[in-house]
């Protein structure tokens, strides 16, 4: 297909399709993975760096 064929707003319209088509795949894609129903974080007992608080006096 060539657009010498084709008025200006047929071209147009067949690009928006396939650009719809294409966003439509790609969003279906997205949805097939888990749906993560059981709230469960594959992360547990994190906290943060442990450090050892130091004082010093102040020499000056």
């Amino acid at each position: 297909m060539s657009t010498d064929d084709q008025p200006a707003g047929a071209a147009s319209d067949e690009m928006k399709r396939k650009f719809r088509e294409a966003l439509d795949k790609k969003n279906a894609q997205q949805r097939e993975g888990e749906a993560h129903l059981d709230g469960d974080s594959p992360v547990h007992g994190t906290h943060g760096a442990i450090t050892k608080r130091e004082f010093r006096r102040k020499s000056g």
